[in-house]
This record gives C-alpha cells, sequence and structure tokens, in this order.
C-alpha cells in the first residue's frame, strides 16, 4: 500500500516519526513535504497529498500540522477526499469503520508520537464497514460540487 504524507513545519518532527514506522512495516510512502521545521503554509502540503490520494497515486494519505485542523480542512477541498481529523484511537477505527475516510489528520501539537503511531496502525488496518454507511458515504460524496 502506498501511503501520501504531507505537513507542514509544526508537523515536520511528527510526519518523519510516522514514515519511518511506515516504511519498517514495509509501506511505500510518497512524502508531499514539507521537509523542515521552516514556517511555511499547510494547504500546499494538505494539498499535495490529498491530490495524491485522489488521483489514485497512494490508496490512503496522513497529513499533520500543528492542530491538524487547518491541514485536514485544505485536504478535504479536494473531490474524493475524506480526511478524518483525528485526536484518539476510537476516532481512527470510526473513522474507517462509518465514514470510509482516506486520510487522516493529526495535530502533531496534542498528538504524541506514541498515540499517533497507535492511531495510524489503526487507521490503515480497519476496514469500511459497508451497510448503512455506504448510503451515507454516497451522500457525503454527493455534496461536493
Amino acid at each position: 500500500m502506498k501511503i501520501a504524507l504531507g505537513c507542514d513545519h509544526g508537523g515536520f518532527e511528527l510526519k518523519e516519526t510516522i514514515k519511518r514506522q511506515l516504511e519498517e512495516a514495509g509501506y511505500d510512502c510518497k512524502d508531499c513535504g514539507c521537509f523542515s521545521t521552516e514556517s511555511c503554509d499547510y494547504p500546499v502540503f494538505g494539498e499535495a497529498a490529498a491530490r495524491a490520494v485522489a488521483s489514485g497515486e497512494c490508496e490512503k494519505g496522513i497529513v499533520i500540522c500543528t492542530t491538524g485542523i487547518g491541514i485536514s480542512i485544505a485536504a478535504n477541498k479536494v473531490k474524493g477526499i475524506r480526511c478524518a481529523h483525528c485526536a484518539d484511537t476510537l476516532e481512527a477505527q470510526l473513522c474507517r469503520q462509518h465514514n470510509n475516510a482516506n486520510m487522516l489528520a493529526l495535530g502533531a501539537g496534542f498528538t504524541g508520537p506514541k498515540l499517533a503511531s497507535e492511531m495510524v496502525k489503526i487507521f490503515l488496518n480497519t476496514e469500511f464497514e459497508g451497510g448503512r454507511h455506504a448510503r451515507r458515504v454516497a451522500l457525503m460524496d454527493g455534496i461536493e460540487g
């Protein structure tokens, strides 16, 4: 599975930690930046990661900024993206089971590396339940204009 990664300066260190974790687990990563802790604009990197997922180049994506909020909003502007900002493992599980989220957003200022690592594992290994949830995901996707 190929995973798109994107972050701003506030999420750089956590992105690097997650990238190492994913590569050690055998995932292929597309690093969409940023590449340092120098101040930068999160929408650029959230969009780049989201476009890699929306195009099918990557199966899922993970984006990180200080809060996780701004970069999730940026990613969700790309048609076909369902980016869920999660703060705990249950949200990481349910965003996949119920919402078929294809991207996970994390807030590096609030989520430490151990919790983030567990959330990423859960996000990548949880299947979409379908059923009644498929109807709701279809309704969400229909909102895109």
